[in-house]
């Protein structure tokens, strides 16, 4: 994705972060740093996960490692890796990234306050609130502007429960990311919500994907630090597709504002590998809010 464009990378290991495109184990992540910073990119390490008692011995040990290999971050929600950040010699970026919750910037610069540098903005928000938690907001601010989301999580292990409550072995039943196992609404059969099953619970994602390439001059001028692609359940060739769109349009944008002209090439390259059972759509963006 370097290569492509990208100028961050997000990795991780399922100990400690969700959803994440592969397990990468701490030897894996120096050799992962050298190469990033050798091309002059970022690495972040997910530590996103809902933390239970048994791990938290194992918190301080390897950020202390991640912190030895320089990675430029740690993306986290519960407040467990805060605590155990403060012990290290020397600070390490903290990315507050509390999923759907992280939706008002007084509790983001709380945890500012406490030492995070930067939110990672629920997707839920649309296009005014994300621009008014930016204006508003003491910290660095990022925003998905791309790819499938997360839209439930639970520790328990959903797809075993109904495999079962159905009469079927569901030990012998395949239920990872892999599986290729969907929801279906009886009033949307049309739309299909990948869901799949781990150490870490049960995930259900969106039915369609995200894709803000045409209005990224809206949250550049709004001044967002930091846009992120979700790769996950896409091929590297689609993933290295987007990376490759996007990076052209934020330096053509970056590079004369005033005379931008957005080029259907780009979004071109992304419908041709898209899949055609998921709709590209601008997210809550520009939708109404209604709580």
């Amino acid at each position: 994705m370097i290569e492509a464009g990208a100028d961050a990378v997000i990795i991780g290991e399922s100990r400690f972060g969700m959803r994440l495109p592969g397990d990468m184990k701490l030897q894996d992540v120096a050799a992962a740093v050298q190469i990033a910073h050798e091309r002059g990119a970022k690495v972040y390490v997910s530590m996103n996960n809902i933390m239970v008692n048994s791990v938290l011995p194992e918190l301080l040990p390897y950020l202390t490692e991640l912190q030895e290999m320089a990675v430029d971050g740690v993306i986290f929600g519960d407040p467990s890796i805060l605590v155990n950040v403060r012990q290290l010699p020397k600070p390490i970026p903290l990315h507050w990234n509390a999923e759907m919750t992280s939706t008002n910037y007084a509790t983001a610069n709380y945890w500012g306050r406490q030492g995070a540098t930067r939110v990672v903005l629920a997707r839920e928000l649309n296009m005014e609130q994300v621009l008014e938690f930016k204006a508003k907001c003491d910290l660095a601010v990022e925003v998905q502007v791309h790819g499938i989301t997360n839209i439930y999580h639970s520790k328990r292990e959903l797809l075993r429960n109904y495999m079962e409550h159905q009469g079927n072995d569901a030990e012998a039943q395949d239920r990872s990311i892999d599986r290729g196992l969907f929801l279906i609404e009886h009033e949307r059969r049309e739309l299909r919500y990948p869901v799949y099953e781990d150490a870490n619970g049960t995930h259900i994602l969106s039915a369609d994907d995200l894709c803000m390439l045409e209005n990224l001059p809206e949250l550049m001028d709004g001044h967002i630090d930091s846009f992120k692609i979700e790769g996950l359940l896409k091929s590297t060739a689609y993933n290295e597709a987007v990376v490759r769109s996007y990076r052209a349009a934020i330096d053509a944008y970056a590079g004369d504002p005033e005379n931008f002209v957005f080029n259907d090439a780009w979004l071109t390259a992304i419908t041709e590998l898209q899949d055609p059972e998921r709709e590209l759509s601008y997210g809550f963006f520009y939708k109404e809010q209604v709580y």
